[in-house]
């Protein structure tokens, strides 16, 4: 049985809450009154009480001083500031100074109860409501898993999952999120199948015949903004963002911005070199390799210092689609934190121009590095971690001032990814020849296999999949759910260094199911 709430009411005309402290201690609170702000300061510095009721208009010592005192010694009591006054001044007073509610006299009996349930028992009723309701809809997000038949139903089942963890986290549901967390890796499972299935023929379709993927995804939601008006608009691309890291800085935009959601793919591999060329040029790998070899650099096992053509792919397609009389494009790739206040110094230049293209690797480079360091690892050791270090990161970044300029000047921004990450707890061997490339999520190499083929997707022919033609035998092998490569030579080694590493370049819903945000100025 829970404690009663011990509640202190200070107010000088005890006499007339006889009735409201009846009807609370009715309800369960044990109440005690002080009819002015010093007995009220004595008795909170000699017994612990759970809420204070402070009338602001007291002879001797004023409410708003009692309250000042309490939050100098009592930082974490809440206060709830009961006056007869509607003055506005002393309303905006009371909130300014962080007072946790405000009712103004007369006040009925229930509205004190609302205020105090809200305040001491609202996040055990919200955590109680979301275990239950979790509870309830468990069985029935277990059958829609087992019944996803399109892109977006998968998308829709992701988010949900996404929202489900997010919350039982705030509820601090532990066993609730292990159930989650099963159940997330049994979509995982459903899901590689699904695409392994579906994306031979997603690639040989024509954009507007299968999901939107990354070679769709300027001409979808940016093109038609630059055709909409003359007005700038902003593209801004944070390599390797996961969409449950975009759900945690999304709120921080919602106050410059109003917010309209969308999805993408990423194509196969999920990484840089294939996905974020797809974006800028609006062709898959393979048609990049065909009709402008010159721009087309292959695969690389260092990603920092690949795609240098990503401006002239993107001047290319907006070419091809009637839209390259907007001017010069203006384009950022932003690594270190001196060329993001190199990237603020440009923005007017940038608000001049009808379109802007800004990449941000913070993040990319965070995931790699995370893997081989021990401060990283240290500060990052789970999703839940990562996402507290995505936001922290985003708060204090060049991009956060870039966004709100971009607000504050009026200027639409469309924000998205290209690919995202996967926390890799599984394992797969594989056998390749020394040539075989190094990746960890997706390897090229002659008769390439997994010793366990359902830990990974195996193309015969790459070109199938709208990748270059990589010559005679080369095959394409790319890790689905949380699985990562390793060699049967380096078994320990791999192992114990990537065990519990983000790596990208497979089949999972954390890589392949990304956010792409319209930002509209308010």
């Amino acid at each position: 049985m829970n404690e009663a709430k011990r509640i202190l009411w200070v107010d000088d005309e005890v006499a007339g809450l006889k009735s409201h402290i009846l009807f609370l201690q009715n309800r369960g609170f044990e109440v005690t009154t002080a009819p002015n702000g010093e007995d009220a300061l004595a008795l909170i510095s000699e017994n612990g009480y759970d809420c204070v009721l402070l009338d602001e208009q007291m002879p001797g010592m004023r409410g708003m001083t009692v309250f000042q005192r309490i939050r100098e010694n009592h930082p974490r009591l809440p206060v709830v500031m009961v006056t007869k006054s509607e003055e506005e001044g002393l309303m905006d007073q009371a909130i300014g100074s962080r007072v946790d509610d405000y009712l103004v006299k007369p006040i009925n009996p229930n509205q004190v109860l609302s205020v105090l349930k809200r305040l001491l028992e609202g996040s055990r009723i919200r955590h109680q409501t979301i275990a239950q309701a979790f509870s309830q809809r468990y069985v029935e997000l277990d059958e829609l898993r087992k019944g996803r038949s399109s892109w977006s139903d998968w998308v829709e089942l992701y988010r949900e999952l996404l929202s489900w963890e997010l919350r039982l986290l705030d509820a601090g549901e532990q066993g609730l999120l292990q159930s989650q967390a099963e159940l997330s890796k049994a979509a995982n499972a459903d899901f590689s199948r699904f695409v392994q299935t579906h994306y031979p023929e997603w690639v040989a379709s024509k954009p507007g015949h299968r999901p939107l993927l990354s070679p769709d995804l300027m001409e979808a939601h940016v093109i038609p903004l630059l055709r909409a008006d003359p007005g700038p608009v902003f593209f801004v691309l944070i390599d390797c963002l996961r969409l449950d890291q975009w759900l945690t800085i999304r709120d921080t935009l919602e106050s410059d911005f109003t917010i309209e959601e969308a999805y993408a793919g990423s194509i196969l591999p999920s990484a840089t070199p294939y996905s974020r060329n797809a974006i800028f040029s609006g062709w898959l790998p393979g048609q990049i390799a065909e009709k402008r070899p010159d721009l087309w650099l292959g695969d690389a096992d260092v990603e920092g210092s690949l795609n240098p053509h990503e401006r002239e792919l993107l001047e290319l397609q907006l070419a091809r689609k009637d839209v390259g009389d907007i001017g010069p494009v203006q384009y950022t790739k932003v690594f270190t934190a001196a060329e993001g206040t190199a990237a603020l110094k440009k923005l007017p230049q940038c608000f001049q121009s009808r379109l802007s293209a800004f990449v941000f690797n913070f993040i990319d480079v965070l995931t790699h590095g995370r893997s081989e360091s021990e401060i990283l690892l240290e500060i990052a050791p789970d999703q839940q971690a990562f996402r507290s270090l995505t936001r922290s990161w985003f708060l204090h970044s060049p991009l956060y001032d870039l966004l709100s300029q971009s607000a504050r000047q009026g200027v639409r921004v469309v924000l998205t990814t290209d690919h995202g990450s996967v926390h890799c707890l599984r394992p797969a061997t594989v056998y390749a020849r020394r040539d075989a490339s190094q990746n960890l999520r997706y390897k090229f190499g002659n008769n390439i296999r997994s010793e366990e083929p359902e830990t990974a997707f195996r193309i015969a022919d790459p070109g199938s999949i709208g990748l270059p033609d990589m010559g005679f035998h080369v095959a394409a092998l790319m890790a689905v759910e949380d699985y990562y490569f390793v060699y049967p030579t380096k078994l320990r080694e791999y192992q114990s260094r990537y065990y519990g590493a983000f790596l990208h370049g497979g089949i999972s819903l954390e890589e392949l199911i990304l956010p792409v945000a319209t930002l509209t100025p308010r």
